[in-house]
């Protein structure tokens, strides 16, 4: 209340049937030639080839780029601006999870900027305006389609990058909760995690505020009530529905507010380890609650009110009872309850809080955060 903020979404269309508009959408940008960007799963659903229908039946032009894994790689930006290039695409649409959005806010970042996607690295480095992007979540929880957001694995380091700036927002996001019902259950609890991650992260940062705080409590309770539901049966549309609404509100509020450790910790883990970002969040997210408890208890025992959990005590008691709600709601969906299954051994964890301090989420964590603290986190965590 004390300061003025800005508040930046992208164009929403959401709703049943949502993928239907993709052509309109991408017709009203004034894109004549679009790469879609997408992966070799999306593939064999029918969401690539429905979209790719939608957009000739415009008279559009479309070609399609479908090389990218999981933590999507420097390289993987570069051809896929190539094939940006080759097409003399006029813009972009991104249908997939967050490492297919990431790839194409890379590609639309080389497509204006030239140069090296890893050279970006940092906050607002990309300054000339990016081709159109249209993103279209296949999952709930990544919350790219919405983000100021794009991270980047450099494998020559083994680390993950993050670029941030206003100009990374997509144009339009295009939210058909449908999708997220193709999903498999590891990969919907991954990206649950991560939203669940966003949404307390966003709750504690150092650059929240009112609207922000609205959308990751909202997001929070959508996640607390249906995430488990989804993983156990994905066709539940209801639940996946629920879901796709509490990513939006998770994705709305964290590129506003920005991050914490949590983030700046999960990313050189990722990189190094090439590990589920989600599952790597939902390790560590009990611990740095713990962490920052010291100077923001009471805002954890708010979030912990919310989702019906038992406010008895101090706040400092209270936020311990959410780090546990949090890691006994992550181990009922299948995620690990230590970075160890996920390849961290103790002879990284310097290397890793050494990246971690220079992460740009870091500087938005509640919790000024020291090398030594953030090295015996990661311990805990192990």
């Amino acid at each position: 209340m004390d300061r003025v903020a800005k508040f930046h979404t992208p164009e929403i269309v959401f709703g049943p049937e949502a993928l239907s508009e993709v052509g309109n959408v991408v017709a009203a940008l004034g894109i004549g030639r679009p790469l879609v960007v997408s992966d070799h799963r999306l593939a064999q659903t029918p969401w690539l080839d429905r979209v790719l229908t939608d957009l000739r039946a415009r008279g559009l032009d479309p070609a399609v780029f479908l090389d990218v894994t999981p933590n999507p790689r420097a390289a993987e930006v570069a051809t896929g601006y190539e094939a940006f290039r080759r097409h003399h695409g006029d813009g972009l649409v991104a249908l997939g999870g967050g490492s297919v959005i990431d790839t194409a806010k890379g590609v639309a970042v080389l497509a204006s900027n030239g140069g090296h996607i890893l050279e970006y690295e940092g906050i607002d480095r990309a300054t000339r305006s990016l081709p159109p992007l249209v993103a279209v979540p296949s999952t709930a929880g990544s919350g790219a389609d919405v983000s100021q957001f794009c991270v980047i694995n450099d494998e020559q380091r083994r680390t993950k990058v993050t670029i941030v700036g206003r100009t990374l927002v997509p144009n339009v996001a295009v939210i058909d909760p449908i999708l997220i019902t193709s999903a498999p259950p590891d990969v919907i609890a991954q990206a649950g995690m991560d939203a669940l991650t966003h949404s307390v992260e966003a709750f504690v940062s150092l650059a929240r505020g009112r609207l922000t705080d609205a959308l990751a409590v909202e997001s929070l309770i959508g996640i607390w009530t249906n995430l488990e539901r989804l993983v156990q049966d994905p066709t539940d549309e209801r639940a996946g529905a629920e879901m796709s609404l509490a990513s939006l509100r998770a994705g709305m509020a964290f590129t506003n507010a920005i991050l914490g450790a949590t983030h700046a910790m999960s990313h050189p883990v990722g990189g190094y380890c090439d590990a589920p970002h989600g599952t790597v969040n939902s390790v560590l997210l009990p611990h740095v609650i713990r962490y920052n408890a010291y100077v923001c208890a009471d805002d954890f025992a708010e979030l912990a009110e919310a989702v019906g959990l038992d406010t008895a005590g101090s706040a400092q008691l209270v936020a311990d009872r959410l780090a546990d709600a949090i890691a006994g709601l992550a181990a009922r969906v299948g995620m690990p309850s230590t970075l160890a299954p996920l390849g961290v051994e103790p002879g990284l964890l310097e290397l890793l809080t050494q990246r971690a301090m220079v992460d740009s989420c870091m500087l938005t964590n509640p919790r000024s955060a020291a090398a030594p603290e953030i090295l015996d986190v990661y311990r805990q965590a192990l």
